[in-house]
C-alpha cells in the first residue's frame, strides 16, 4: 500500500498508541507499506510518538479548512518533514455535523471565499482547495459526483494572491467541528479491532 495511517492517538493508554505505530513501522520496514503516518495527532502527541519511535511519520491528517486552520500544529510538521493532509477541507463537518443547527458555518458560502471564487472565475470548493495548495496542504475532498471529483482537481490554473490566502487565514475560528483527539480514549469510542 501507498499509505498507511494510525487514524487516532489514544492519550489515556498513549503506550497502546506506541504499539500501534510500532506495528506499522514493521509493515513499512518489511515493504508492505511506501510510506507510514498518522491521523488527528497534535504537535504533543507527534512529539511523545517521535520520541518512542523510529520513523517520523510522513503525513499527519488532521481537521483542517478555513475555519480550522491550525497554522502551529503545520509550522511543526514543516519543522519535521510531516506533510500536513487536511480530512474535511471544504469545512463540511461543520455542514453535517454543525455544532449549532440555527448557526451553521459554511465556508462555501462565506462571502470572503464566494468573492475570491468570483475574481478567478471558480467555484467556492476551488478557491478553498486551492488555498490548501497555496499553504502547501495535501486535500482530499470527499465526492461521489463525477462533475465535482473533476471540479475539485481543477485548481491548476490559477494562484491565489497573499492577501486572498490572508483573508481565507482570517477565518478562522480555532474551533474543531470533528472529536477532539484528546478526549478520544476506549470509553467514547469503545471500537475494538481482533487481531
Amino acid at each position: 500500500m501507498d499509505l498507511f495511517l494510525l487514524h487516532q492517538p489514544v492519550p489515556t493508554d498513549f503506550g497502546a498508541t506506541v504499539a500501534a505505530y510500532n506495528a506499522i513501522e514493521k509493515l513499512l520496514s518489511e515493504g508492505h507499506a511506501r510510506a507510514i503516518g498518522v491521523s488527528n495527532f497534535s504537535e504533543q502527541h507527534l512529539e511523545n510518538l517521535m520520541e518512542r519511535t523510529e520513523v517520523v511519520p510522513a503525513v499527519n491528517q488532521v481537521e483542517l479548512h478555513p475555519f480550522f486552520t491550525q497554522p502551529e500544529l503545520r509550522a511543526f510538521h514543516a519543522k519535521h518533514g510531516i506533510t500536513t493532509e487536511a480530512w474535511s477541507p471544504l469545512g463540511g463537518i461543520h455542514v453535517y455535523r454543525p455544532a449549532d443547527p440555527d448557526a451553521v458555518l459554511n465556508a462555501l458560502e462565506h462571502p470572503t471565499v464566494t468573492s475570491i471564487a468570483e475574481k478567478h472565475d471558480k467555484t467556492p470548493a476551488q478557491a478553498v482547495l486551492r488555498w490548501h495548495v497555496e499553504n502547501g496542504v495535501v486535500a482530499i475532498p470527499k465526492s461521489v459526483k463525477s462533475h465535482r471529483i473533476k471540479e475539485n482537481i481543477d485548481v491548476f490554473d490559477f494562484e491565489l494572491t497573499a492577501d486572498e490566502v490572508a483573508a481565507i487565514d482570517a477565518l478562522d475560528t480555532g474551533v474543531r467541528g470533528g472529536p477532539d483527539p484528546e478526549l478520544i480514549n476506549m470509553t467514547t469510542y469503545p471500537k475494538r479491532v481482533e487481531n
